[in-house]
């Protein structure tokens, strides 16, 4: 069941999204060659702390750390390490805040250093594609018409779009009823009502979008280990159309 959230709800989700924004908005910054993901996961925890919020990711299913941290062919959960990030990575951050029981959910991909070509695009290509997901969580759209939006355009740029991984609905929960796909035929499902939370992540592969999962449980690789890259938002459908509520700077 896809729940409605009140205005009272959508105002404490959108305060824990504007701690998730200053938060990446900070990582993002930060990050550079020659530091760790562990040092990421240190930032990430101490940064939400302070802002009286948890890290709604850390023992989440048995996930040991505060911030998933993925690198190049590592399409999610990724776990922080003493990994050192090296010129021209990929460095995809996924981060989710618990502010007082309302739930917050963002990624970004970053290039480490010189990033130029193909991985470039790629970026660029996933970062769009967000973009153009989110234009479409309006009221009576179908929520397939959000999926369809990501892998069309992703498609026609020359990559895939990962289908084992998909965006789910938040913000009373870190993960709620719906499942979005970021594929698929538009003008099926669910149709979108004013109140839905849905946290929409295009997962964007240079190759093709078959991943598999690591020994570690978690850390999940494009199976012809080409490079992914990960954009999120969290979103509330309002009456006049979405509206953003982890947006960074």
């Amino acid at each position: 069941m896809i729940k409605i959230k009140s205005k009272e709800e959508i105002n404490m989700i959108r305060l824990s999204g504007e701690i998730l924004a200053r938060t990446m908005e900070v990582l993002r910054n930060k990050v550079k060659v020659g530091i760790t993901t562990k040092e990421i996961d240190c930032w990430a925890e101490e940064l939400i702390s302070k802002e009286g919020a948890l890290p709604a990711f850390k023992g989440y299913k048995g996930y040991p750390a505060s911030v998933c941290t993925s690198v190049n062919e590592e399409v999610v959960h990724g776990i922080p390490s003493e990994r050192r990030l090296k010129d021209g990575d990929l460095l995809s951050i996924d981060l989710g805040v618990n502010y007082k029981g309302y739930f917050s959910d963002c990624a970004i991909t970053v290039g480490i250093g010189k990033v130029t070509g193909e991985r470039k695009k790629l970026i660029e290509v996933a970062k769009r594609a967000l973009q153009l997901g989110i234009k479409q969580a309006k009221p009576e759209n179908h929520l397939s018409d959000i999926s369809s939006a990501i892998q069309s355009y992703v498609e026609s740029e020359g990559f895939s779009v990962v289908r084992q991984f998909v965006g789910h609905g938040t913000g009373l929960a870190i993960h709620e009823d719906p499942e979005i796909p970021n594929f698929g035929l538009p003008h099926k499902g669910p149709v979108l009502r004013p109140g839905m939370v849905l946290a929409i992540e295009p997962m964007v592969n240079m190759g093709g979008w078959e991943v598999e999962i690591l020994q570690d449980g978690w850390t999940a690789v494009t199976r012809d280990r080409q490079p992914s890259s990960h954009f999120e938002h969290t979103v509330a459908v309002g009456e006049n159309g979405p509206e953003i509520l982890t947006k960074y700077a």
